[in-house]
């Protein structure tokens, strides 16, 4: 398995991202989805990492440089047939040296509530994310959860 930088133009990962915006639609009431789609990834505070095995997309991830030097984790989305593989840890793996190598000292994110989300919150977990209020434009809702970490 290969993560590398970028991949925004490949339709796997279009085909990736539309899945995964659309189960947080469906496992989501409305107004709580705050997934990024593909023109939302491509803005110069994104970088947007990719894991492959060969040619054969198994996942993305996203770092957001905040104007407060901290980061956000957003866009973690495993191909469903490359779960259990250690996708997710490499892909995390990734974004946080590219916010330590930019100087990033805590990353903060937000996911959802519910069966869905309990591997994405073992996740954290396991990397060092504790509870933490809301930040950003997020509002706390009985459907998300705010983690950080400090690095």
């Amino acid at each position: 398995m290969i993560v590398r930088a970028g991949g925004l133009d490949d339709p796997a990962t279009a085909a990736l991202l539309s899945a995964h915006l659309a189960d947080m639609r469906a496992s989501s009431p409305p107004g709580s989805v705050h997934a990024l789609d593909l023109a939302r990834l491509a803005t110069p505070d994104i970088a947007f990492f990719t894991a492959w095995d060969g040619d054969t997309l198994l996942g993305c991830g996203a770092l957001r440089t905040m104007n407060d030097g901290t980061g956000e984790v957003k866009s973690m989305r495993t191909d469903p047939a490359a779960r259990r593989r250690g996708v997710a840890q490499a892909i995390l793996d990734r974004i946080v040296g590219q916010a330590h190598a930019a100087g990033i000292d805590r990353l903060l994110l937000e996911t959802g509530t519910g069966a869905m989300f309990d591997a994405a919150h073992r996740l954290y977990a396991r990397n060092g994310f504790v509870p933490c209020g809301a930040f950003g434009d997020y509002a706390a809702t009985d459907f998300n959860r705010f983690l950080c970490r400090t690095l």
